[in-house]
């Protein structure tokens, strides 16, 4: 019988037995074309028709789609010597391929299989088998051929094609053939462009193949082309993938490329043929030395792969590949080394030598080369009296033993290059992996050299490797529990083996309990200790090979509680220059003793603990270190936070403004250091947030009261104008009860008043008028003016909410004199502000007006951007109130710029009030609400009630003028209710009087709504 072949992936084309048949006339292609898309099942002539004559058939058309099939049937006649492929059956046609095939059916179904082979997970032949179905493609599918019917067939096909290659290039990358996918993927975005998997997958193919610039270029050309032809930005996938690269995440390692499934792992080593005389030959010994497995091994996946393709990319002629692994004790160095060895181990036919060096041993002298060269020459077959005394001769005769072999060497514990350069092989056949804490300089010159710096577990690997020796069902009932445990052991998977041991050891307690008592720093290092084997244990022998001047650093370094620190704070431990103190450190990472951040924004290197290591450092200097040097060394670090912090804030306000100081000593650094540390201020107070945080706690708890009330009152730059309330009060409410315990008056007044401060920002104004007066009362025993001045410029606001604008307009001008008497300028600046709103509110417009002129002169004369944007605000209010609403906008407009570019979130909250009531004031109402409503969002952001409020009485009036009089009354009943909960007698009764405005009959009117909004009770 005869084969047909109908092939639609491409010009359509029919094939017997090989030999092309010819078709005639568009027609008789189209109703094949149909036929085919519809295998074995019935096509009517109505739809054949349509797709002819494109919807517009003949009045004839049953009689020429009969003349067409007829003609289909004598060629297939001809060609196959059958006539009943095509079977006629009411209310058309059908093709009855029986055994011949169409290779639009083949191809979905090897998808199909290759789908469920993927599902088996036989990956090398699910990519066979859609290498094979992609064969089938010659071109787009039924091109020349017409139809709306094919149309619509043909691009479902085509989309099909596109996907199914797609998993294709998938699965190659999975198995690691990402090289020879760089130019196919290439080609294949050339003409898809829009295809972001297919952008994804090039990414990925270009980092593994070491063409990470490329990649970022592939990133950047998608996106152009997304927002120059779409106007969107790439998919979550493509950005994920992007960033991933800038970050070089471990998940983006290939895999281990997998050998094709037709050959060997390694060629079989060819036997020789023995002669009619051959000689008996006795087989050389085949070394196994690899030590077990380690039982439930989890995670290292990119280090495996790493280690395969140094693996997979060797040749016999190559120099000889040598793999270095290292970490600190119980990062799980020996563990990856044993378990990768065993998944090689066959690729070395000819054995696996093993040695534990012991370069960190607590007990034994690390091994010499001359030691490990006898043991491996005997494991080779050499008999004891053939083995050269001489560590040279051992050498050069360990060589020439492993000659043409193909041998694995693992040398396991290394402490120098000195240790393991006689013991390496002098072929590329062979491949050595060594482990070590630290660096083994000398393995990369003249070696295929692969350095792994092994870290810790990330969370989810930490949790599997504790349920793999504990046991899934117990765990599964606390999962946030076993989350933490991993965090508490620092993903080290020493500490994780010992928790998890512990718990299997003690079924009756729970994941929790053991958390529980992990918890305790003081305790954590002996609950996970193991005798010899602990984590204590491990980190000992660490710390005990380290110079005297580094193990100096490392254990002043445990005495600050940070999560990560600069290198200055190193050379104030130890009262050295930075360069010294950087070389000590870099000493510590290199020792795998401490990990390296990289701050992106400011380049400024950090560096940080695990903290399992800093409770060891800790423990270190408290035995090691007498009490007055830890007491000097922290002193220091606190001190220089302080004199940075101040120069920071010096450089925000323009001078040392709105702080009082107390007597806290300074630690000085060198000013070129601190030119480049704060030459962003407010981005080096971001940065070190968490470390001033951290400190004044320390400094609290040490008895340093005065560093830290002067740290916190310093820093409330940051958390005022970056709005960290919580950061603020724990500070200052930390360092008022150490200033209470040390009987520091000063900084109990300053703790009082800062924390006044920060109750006003939050609308707390009841805590505020508590804090008030006692503050005011110390500042003025001490004779602090400046203190004093900023008490009464707090009283000004705290009167002037509680409606008593007499008094507040009393202690409004109090405050200013008592700034210009110390020469407070940019506190002057900010309470003829404060005197200017509450003219305003007098109705007093032409003192408003001056006393904001007032503050912007001085602010300008200071170039302090915050002042200014403040002062600019208050201007605008003043230009609103007298009706100028364009200059209104226009001052508005620049203090919003001003306040966005310094970060002040809490300002630009304030100036988009002030330029929706400007867009009012100019009949713009529209605008107005959107901008009111942005103003909303921003006070909630930083969540300042009073403000919010204010913000929603506007939006009312602006919203009420446009006719929506419900959503008005709406916004007005939330806002008298906060301004309920403040305590804002003045602002509830305008609510109030615009609530009845807003529920009457009369049309509203916007003259009548502003005099209610800035009526003076």
């Amino acid at each position: 019988m005869h084969q047909v072949v109908f092939r639609i992936l491409g010009p359509l084309d029919v094939r017997v037995d090989g030999r092309p048949v010819p078709l005639s006339g568009a027609r008789q292609r189209t109703i094949l074309s149909m036929l085919l898309l519809s295998p074995n099942r019935v096509v009517s002539v109505d739809a054949l028709a349509d797709a002819v004559w494109l919807g517009r058939p003949p009045t004839t058309f049953v009689n020429q789609i009969a003349i067409c099939v007829s003609a289909l049937r004598k060629t297939f006649k001809a060609a196959v010597g059958q006539d009943d492929l095509i079977v006629t059956v009411h209310p058309g046609y059908l093709l009855a391929t029986g055994e011949h095939r169409i290779d639009a059916v083949e191809f979905e179904e090897l998808v199909a299989h290759a789908r469920e082979t993927m599902r088996r997970r036989r990956a090398v032949e699910a990519v066979e088998l859609l290498d094979e179905a992609l064969g089938l493609w010659r071109g787009p599918a039924m091109e020349g051929v017409v139809g709306g019917r094919v149309a619509a067939e043909a691009a479902r096909l085509g989309e099909l094609r596109l996907a199914v290659y797609e998993e294709y290039a998938g699965l190659r990358l999975d198995l690691g053939r990402h090289r020879e996918l760089v130019g196919e993927l290439t080609s294949f975005i050339r003409e898809n462009g829009l295809r972001e998997q297919a952008r994804a997958q090039l990414m990925l193919a270009q980092y593994r193949s070491g063409r990470r610039a490329e990649a970022l270029e592939t990133y950047r050309e998608a996106r152009r082309l997304f927002v120059d032809e779409l106007g969107i930005e790439p998919g979550p996938m493509l950005r994920k993938l992007h960033d991933a690269v800038l970050a070089d995440d471990s998940w983006l390692t290939a895999p281990p490329p997998a050998p094709p499934p037709s050959a060997p792992l390694e060629e079989p080593a060819e036997e020789p043929v023995p002669g009619p005389a051959a000689e008996v030959v006795v087989a050389p010994a085949i070394p196994a030395q690899l030590p077990a497995d380690v039982a439930a091994f989890t995670g290292r996946i990119s280090e495996l792969a790493a280690l395969d393709r140094m693996l997979a990319e060797r040749s016999d002629s190559s120099v000889l590949p040598v793999g270095l692994i290292t970490g600190i004790g119980g990062v799980g160095k020996t563990a990856l080394a044993r378990h990768w060895a065993h998944r090689v181990a066959g690729r070395f036919p000819d054995g696996q030598l093993f040695a534990d060096l012991r370069g960190y041993d607590d007990s034994e002298e690390p091994l010499t080369p001359n030691a490990v060269l006898d043991r491996f020459l005997r494991a080779l077959g050499v008999p004891a009296e053939e083995i050269p005394a001489d560590q040279v001769e051992r050498a050069d005769r360990f060589r020439s033993e492993l000659g043409g072999r193909r041998v694995l060497v693992v040398l396991d514990n290394a402490r120098s290059y000195e240790q393991i350069r006689w013991l390496l092989p002098g072929s590329g056949r062979h491949c050595v992996l060594v482990s070590s804490r630290g660096p083994v300089e000398g393995l990369a010159g003249d070696h295929d050299f692969l350095h792994l710096p092994l870290g810790v577990l990330d969370q989810g690997e930490a949790a599997e490797l504790v349920t793999r020796v504990v046991g899934g069902e117990r765990l599964s009932a606390d999962p946030e529990s076993v989350r933490e445990l991993g965090a508490l052991c620092d993903g080290l998977p020493l500490a994780l083996r010992i928790a998890a041991a512990r718990l299997a050891g003690k079924p009756h307690w729970t994941v929790r309990q053991l958390v529980a008592r992990l918890k305790d720093q003081h305790r954590r290092l002996d609950e996970l200790g193991e005798g010899s084997r602990g984590v204590r244990a491990g980190f000992r022998l660490s710390y005990r090979g380290l110079p005297a001047d580094v193990a100096r650093m490392y254990r002043l370094l445990g005495l600050l509680n940070l999560p990560d620190f600069s290198v200055w704070m190193g050379a104030a431990l130890l009262d050295v220059d930075p360069l010294d103190a950087e070389d000590l450190i870099e000493q510590l990472v290199d020792a795998q003793l401490l990990e390296v951040l990289a701050e992106r924004g400011s380049g400024q290197v950090r560096y940080r603990f695990q903290d399992l290591l800093r409770l060891f450092a800790a423990e270190c200097a408290l035995t090691e270190e007498t009490p007055q040097a830890r007491a000097d060394a922290q002193r220091r670090v606190f001190g220089g936070l302080l004199f940075l912090a101040e120069e920071a804030h010096r450089r925000i306000y323009g001078g040392d403004f709105t702080v009082v100081h107390g007597p806290g000593p300074r630690y000085r650094l060198p000013e070129e250091l601190v030119g480049a540390l704060t030459e962003d201020p407010m981005a080096w107070f971001e940065q070190e947030r968490a470390s001033i945080v951290s400190s004044v706690d320390q400094a609290a708890e040490n008895g340093e009261s005065a560093l830290a009330w002067d740290l916190t009152m310093t820093s409330v730059t940051l958390f005022q104008n970056r709005n960290y309330p919580q950061e603020w009060r724990q500070c200052a409410e930390r360092a008022l009860a150490a200033a209470r315990t040390a009987g520091d008056a000063l900084g109990e007044a300053a703790m009082l008043h800062s924390l006044s401060t920060l109750e006003i920002v939050q609308s707390r104004w009841e805590e505020a008028g508590a804090r008030l007066g006692p503050a005011r009362r110390l500042f003025a025993d001490r004779g602090e003016r400046r203190g004093v001045a900023l008490v009464q410029r707090n009283l000004a606001l705290y009167a002037r909410n509680r409606g008593d604008l007499a008094a507040a307009r009393e202690e409004g001008y109090r405050s200013l004199a008592g700034f210009r008497e110390v020469g407070d300028h940019y506190a002057e600046a900010h309470v003829l502000g404060i005197l200017a709103r509450i003219e305003l509110e007098y109705g007093e417009l032409r003192n408003g007006l001056e006393l904001t002129e007032q503050a912007i002169a001085v602010n300008l004369r200071l170039g302090s951007t915050r002042g200014e944007a403040q002062s600019t605000v208050r201007l605008a209010e003043v230009l609103v109130s007298q009706g100028e609403g364009k200059r209104a906008e226009e001052a508005s407009r620049r203090a919003l710029e001003l306040v966005r570019a310094a970060g002040d979130q809490r300002g630009e909250a304030h100036s988009l009030r002030c330029l929706g009531e400007a867009l009012w004031r100019q009949d713009r109402p529209a605008e107005a609400v959107g901008v009111l409503r942005e103003a909303l969002a921003s006070a909630d952001r930083v969540s300042d009630r009073f403000l919010a409020a204010r913000v929603s009485t506007l939006l009312a009036c602006v919203t009420g003028l446009t006719g929506d009089r419900v959503a008005a009354a709406g916004l007005l009943a939330a806002a008298a209710r906060q301004f309920e909960e403040l305590g804002a007698p003045v602002w509830l009764e305008r609510v109030a009087g615009l609530d009845r405005e807003v529920r009457g009959a009369g049309a509203l009117d916007s003259e009548r709504l502003r005099a209610l909004l800035e009526a003076v009770p």
